[in-house]
Parts: structure tokens; sequence; C-alpha cells
């Protein structure tokens, strides 16, 4: 297929405040995030198209394909039907589709799965198609679960294999090499199953690593397993490339191990193989081994998925469910989706022909937070429960109808045969699945909807941006409320901010207290509730948060796991809020003296004492988001005198700071500034990649090493709860998602 030339734009378009000039009801943050990442840009990064120009591209180019069925089809009736369907906000695809469509990539996929064999052939062959997926803008999913565990003979070499954990750093590295398609770094899913060999390993390689930071990791839960685990008996482990067993382990001690550290550091997630292989429509082809990097799309080898949202916020009307609209917009976007693989340049022939054969969509939901709002209902009740699955199964009915009449017209998906839709009362079926839950991301933001199916993260915040300025943010629902209720202030909204919830916050009414539910105020039970309630009537599966506060423990998130499979879920991802830090140095020096005084000038100036000839100390590795800091602690006769701090094989400007860091707290250190003190300025800074050791939670590599010096000095380091994470680009809140962290108000995501 020969691409067009993307036409040039006479000149960048920009308004007020540098943002795109646009007539649609977009917020300062949808704008922000369109231009950063999805308005066409010149060879010098100016934006050159208007949100409304870029909606007209996408309407376009997934309204062309009508004519492949119709000769007398509309065109352009249905591309202005499709605008209406997105600048309503009613609708939005996934982002590459927004990103893409109408222009020379043309790439409109966000997920990707890919097979990996036994061989070097067939991994270094994943690995260049990986490359291509991500420069393309799709994210990839893989089970490693084929490969010979560690130590295992290689037949060709005589040697001996280094098992499927160190092949995942490959992918790892790769990916970090890899800016997708100028907008999106690429995110991967890597998946073991339960019973091989290195499982324990695979378990543990998020907190034994400083690599894999490109990864989520999932492991892949047989029902066999499960049910070991509830009868406290031991399973098999099977070396894939014999097919024999090679030893067994305590189930409880295993799934002991998956807990302990999803409560450490929130991986591996879970996902139930088996019930997803259940629901797998088209067994024929072959069995789901893996999912996307989110792991709400289970998908076969080489199969890819086109995803988009309906913003359920939008649907309420005189506090009822507008069912009638909500059926429209449904019936709209299945022929959107259905359009979007006929329009779709695939990065790799395999894709295209895998794709092509099943057809699969996955139209799921965002603002479902807001429209219990506009309801007047809890997110922790039944009722919101019973809103869920009302909801759900109202669209996936919905959903599989336009499906069906689509195939009147165009034909069945080719697998359709020996799928489980061939029977008598189903003789139409385009599309293999309709029904997906994702994380809705950036294009919540775009929307102006709450995301996904989550609560809200915070009902204010404070926004600290470059020039040190704190602005108040507010959900715009909750400030019309306190304004109707009265009880309105700007210090309010501030003191507010500072927490986040409402829950204990006198002035704010009962009422609204019930509706204006956060993440951390919300069990993990309900979390779990209303997942198994949109599951129920979902093809394929949801992806959720289960938030936990600092406080849970290890029996709180194993309860959860267990739940989970009781109450019929495809998977699992936990987050825990950071731990209070423990003592970290099996070695302590002798009882630390006050701090000496410091040298006065003539001048009146303070000046650090010189530097002792000899030290003595101590090294700690620490674990951060960006690989492992080693904090070296020495300490003279007088006191603590230094600190020196290195980052593995870190180079360039990250080396420089931690330099940096650690000369300014050696001459604090030296000044007489109370190591109280320098703790306190350093705890608490927090990157967009945090990490966990030993239960605690490393913000940082300032926080790290506060958190050794507070170790040293056996001072105790108090955070509040929930430790909220400021976005490094704009200085909003990270709100967690499905393994990831994203900014709603710049679109800042750690897995983009």
């Amino acid at each position: 297929m020969s691409k067009k030339k993307e036409p040039n734009h006479p000149e960048p378009v920009t308004a007020k405040g540098g943002l795109p000039p646009t007539q649609l009801p977009l917020s300062n943050n949808a704008l922000v995030v369109l231009a950063r990442r999805y308005l066409r840009k010149d060879d010098h990064g100016n934006v050159i198209e208007t949100p409304e120009d870029m909606f007209r591209r996408v309407a376009k180019a997934i309204a062309q394909p009508d004519i492949n069925y119709r000769k007398d089809a509309d065109i352009e009736r249905l591309a202005e039907d499709f605008y209406d369907l997105m600048t309503s906000k009613r609708f939005m695809p996934n982002s590459p589709t927004l990103m893409n469509a109408g222009r020379e990539l043309g790439q409109l996929s966000a997920c990707f799965v890919l097979p990996i064999e036994d061989s070097i052939e067939s991994i270094f062959e994943a690995v260049k198609h990986t490359a291509m997926i991500h420069k393309s803008g799709g994210g990839t999913g893989f089970s490693f679960s084929r490969i010979r565990p560690e130590g295992d003979r290689v037949k060709s070499t005589h040697g001996v294999a280094s098992g499927p954990i160190s092949f995942m750093t490959i992918f790892d590295v790769a990916t970090e090499t890899i800016k997708q398609g100028g907008t999106r770094r690429g995110a991967n899913m890597g998946i073991l199953r339960i019973d091989h060999p290195d499982i324990e390993k695979f378990i543990r390689a998020k907190t034994e690593t400083d690599r894999l930071n490109n990864f989520n990791l999932s492991v892949a839960i047989t029902e066999k397993f499960m049910d070991a685990v509830e009868q406290g008996e031991d399973f098999s482990l099977i070396n894939p490339r014999t097919g024999k067993e090679v030893r067994r382990l305590s189930s409880i001690k295993v799934f002991n191990e998956i807990v302990e550290s999803a409560w450490g550091s929130g991986e591996p997630g879970i996902i139930f193989i088996d019930r997803i292989n259940r629901s797998n429509p088209t067994p024929l082809l072959g069995e789901i081994e893996s999912t996307n990097p989110c792991g709400e799309q289970p998908l076969l080898a080489h199969e890819s998925c086109n995803l988009g949202s309906i913003n359920l916020g939008l649907f309420v009307k005189e506090g009822k469910i507008d069912f009638p609209a909500l059926k429209e917009t449904v019936w709209q976007a299945v022929h959107f989706l259905d359009n979007v693989i006929d329009a779709n340049r695939f990065p790799l022939d395999e894709i295209r022909e895998k794709t092509l054969q099943t057809r699969k969509i996955g139209l799921g939901v965002m603002g479902f937070a807001d429209m219990l709002i506009r309801l007047g209902v809890p997110y922790n009740s039944q009722e919101a429960i019973s809103i869920a699955e009302e909801v759900m199964a109202f669209i996936d009915t919905e959903s599989k109808r336009a499906s069906a009449e689509l195939a009147k017209i165009r034909g069945n998906f080719p697998a359709y045969e020996g799928s489980i839709y061939d029977r008598p009362d189903t003789p139409f079926m385009r599309n293999a699945t309709t029904t997906t839950i994702a994380p809705t991301g950036t294009i919540s933001i775009i929307a102006g909807a709450s995301s996904g199916i989550e609560p809200l993260f915070a009902v204010s915040y404070i926004r600290r941006v470059l020039d040190g300025t704190e602005l108040v943010e507010a959900h715009p629902l909750f400030v019309r409320a306190m304004k109707e209720a009265g009880t309105y202030s700007d210090e309010l909204m501030e003191r507010i901010a500072s927490v986040g919830s409402v829950q204990k916050i006198d002035e704010v009414p009962e009422k609204l207290k019930q509706i204006f539910i956060t993440s951390m105020d919300v069990s993990p039970e309900d979390h779990i509730a209303i997942q198994a309630a949109f599951q129920r009537h979902t093809d394929n599966a949801v992806s959720k948060t289960i938030n936990f506060p600092e406080s849970a423990t290890i029996e709180d998130v194993k309860k959860a796991y267990l739940l989970a499979w009781r109450q019929g879920l495809k998977g699992l991802t936990i987050y825990r809020y950071g731990s209070r830090p423990v003592q970290v140095l099996n070695l302590k020096p002798e009882k630390v003296k006050p701090q000496s005084a410091a040298q006065v000038g003539s001048n009146g100036k303070i000046s650090p004492r010189p530097r002792p000839p000899m030290t003595r100390g101590v090294t700690q590795r620490v674990r951060t988001g960006c690989g492992n800091l080693y904090v070296t602690i020495n300490w003279d006769e007088q006191d603590i005198c230094e600190v020196f701090a290195q980052m593995g094989k870190a180079g360039g400007c990250a080396a420089c700071q931690i330099e940096a860091e650690s000369r300014l707290v050696s001459l604090a250190l030296r000044s007489g500034i109370r190591l109280q003190s320098i703790i306190k300025q350093l705890s608490g800074i927090r990157c967009p990649s945090p990490s966990w050791q030993e239960g605690r939670q490393i913000l940082s590599c300032p926080d790290a090493i506060a958190q050794v010096l507070s170790s040293v000095g056996n001072i105790e380091i108090k955070r509040e709860e929930p430790a909220v994470m400021g976005c490094p680009e704009c200085g909003g809140v990270l709100e967690p998602e499905e393994g990831c962290l994203l900014c709603r108000s710049c679109g800042f995501s750690k897995c983009d």
C-alpha cells in the first residue's frame, strides 16, 4: 500500500498561553495533552494542527473503509457522524488512532502480543518485531513460558541455558532505546506460567534487578495451582522443553511469595490463564498465553486489538441513565472500531493476517465515577455494583447486536467457523470480541472524564508548577456541589487539596462525602466487587487498580488475591502506598555524637570544617526506580562528615546531579547543619519512577540518600499518608493506573 505524504501546514497554530486554538469545549489540561502528544507538528516541533483538524483527520480516515462494502456509501456524512461522536466526547478511540489516522504512519492499534519460542532465532525475531511495533506506537505482550529454565542443557552447544529472565532484559534494553513515533515510549507485559521452573526468580525479578523498568510482570496462574493453594498441597514445576516434572513446591509458599512481592512493590500482577482460555472465542486458532501491557486484552500470538471507550458520565439525564442515547453511541462506536481494522497499516504482515482473521475490537468505558456522582450513588455501595452490571450488560449486548448487523453486510470474521459464535442463534458476527475495559489514561483527559471504572483519585489537589507557584485544582462537580450547598471557599479547597479526600473535612456535607469517594476511601473488597461486576459482562478482561493504604498487611493483599479468584476475575493489579521506612543497615556506627560547631569567618559567614584525612563508613545499595544507587556514609571522630552516592553505570546528567547532591550534603554536614534538617529536606522528593525495597518505598535518589542517613542516625522519617507523587513535568499528581503512573494535568506517563 502506498503511503500518502502529509500536507504541509503554512504556519504553527498557537493561541493564548501557547495552546492550540479551538472552539471545542476542551479543558486546558486536554489542550496541553493534545499539543504534547496528538496534534501534528512541523520539523521544528511546532504544533500545526488544531483539535478540530485532528478530529476531522481521524473521522475522514476511519469513514473511508465503508466504500469497500457499499459503493453508494456516503463517506462525507459518515465522517461527520464520527467527528460528532468524538468532539461531543461521547466516545474516544485508543491513542494510536487519534495520533496516526490519516497520517503517513497509519498504525492505529494500541496492543499486540508476540510469540516467543524456545530458540535464539525466535527470541531475537521477537526483539526485532517488538522494536518495529514500539516505533509505530504500540505496546507488546509476551509469554516467556516456552523458554527452557536457567541451567537446563542446550544440545547444540553442550552448554546450559540462561533462562527466561535473562532474555527479558534484552527486550527491556531494546524498549529503552526506541521512542514510539516520537510521542510514546514502549510498554511491555512479561508473563510466566506458575508451573515454570524459574517462577520464583520471576516473582522476585523486579526487586532483585535494576532492569525490567519497561515491563509490567504478571504470573499466569492455573486453576490447578489455585486448587492446590486451597487444599494446602504441593504442585509440579514442568520443564517446557521436555514437558516433564522437574520438582514440586509448596503451593502456599509460592503463592505467599507472589503476595509478598506485590505487597512490597506492586508486582507481579496475576492473570488466571485457564479462565481466560475458557472464554477464548476462537479456540481452534490456539491457546491464549499473554495479554497486552496493562492486562485487559488477552490475545493470540500475532494478534492486535483496537480499543475505544464510551464516556459514561455524559449519559445521565434528569437523574437517570439515558439508555437510548447510550445505545446509539454503542452502535456508532462498533462501526468506528470495525473500520479502524480496515484503515490500519499494520507493522507486520503476520499481525495483519491474524488480526483480520478474528477482527477483535474492545469497546470499553470511562467516566464511571462521574456517572455515579451525577446519579448521587456512592462508589462503594451495592447500588453502584448493580449500576455497573446493568450498564456493562447493556453495552455488551448492544455491541454484539451492532456487530451482527455489520456482519450481514460485510460478512462474519473469517475464523467464525468453530468459534463460540458458530451456532444457529448467532449466525452473524463481525468481531470475535466486542468489549474490553481498558485504562483510559490520556483519552479520558481529552474527554474531561474520570479514568476508566476507577473512583476519583483525588477530589482536590495542589499542582506545583515549575516556577514554584501552587495551583489548587478540584473536580468540577464537587466545586459546583459545594457552591450549591453554600459551603465553598478557596481556603477550604486548599485544605482538601492537602489530603485529596473529603472524608475528614467537617465543612463538607455528609451527603457529598458519601458521593465524592476517592480511591483510597474505597476498601479493596469494594474495588474488587466493582471490577467483578464489569467482568461478568466483558468479553476480554477489565483493567482496574486495587488500592491499598500504606498500613495494609501482607495478609490483606493475600485475601484480595483469593477474593479475585473466587469472584471470577481474569486478573488483578494492586497498588499499596509506600510503607514506613525500616532500619536498613545491619552494620551501625557507634552512637552519633552531636554536630560540632561550624567555623565562622571574619565576615560572619559559616564555612565547613576541613575534610578529615581519614574516615570510616558503610555503603548501602538502594534499589531506586532508575537503578541501583550505592550510598556511602563516612564519619570521623567528631561526627558524620560526608556522603558519596553513585548510580550503577549512570552517566551524563544523572551522575552529575547525584554527585552535586552528595557534595552539598557533605558540605552541610561539615558546616554543622543538624542531620535531621538535612534528612527533612531530602526525604519525600519524588520522581516518576518510585521503587520498593524491603517493604519501604524509595521515592527518588534524594529520598534514598535520606533513608540511608536516617538509618545511620537512627532518625525516623515521618510521612503523611497517602504519599502522592508529583509529576516531574508539570507538578500535577501522578495517579497509579495498571502498573503505570499518569498525570491528568499534562498527560505525562511513566509507561510512555
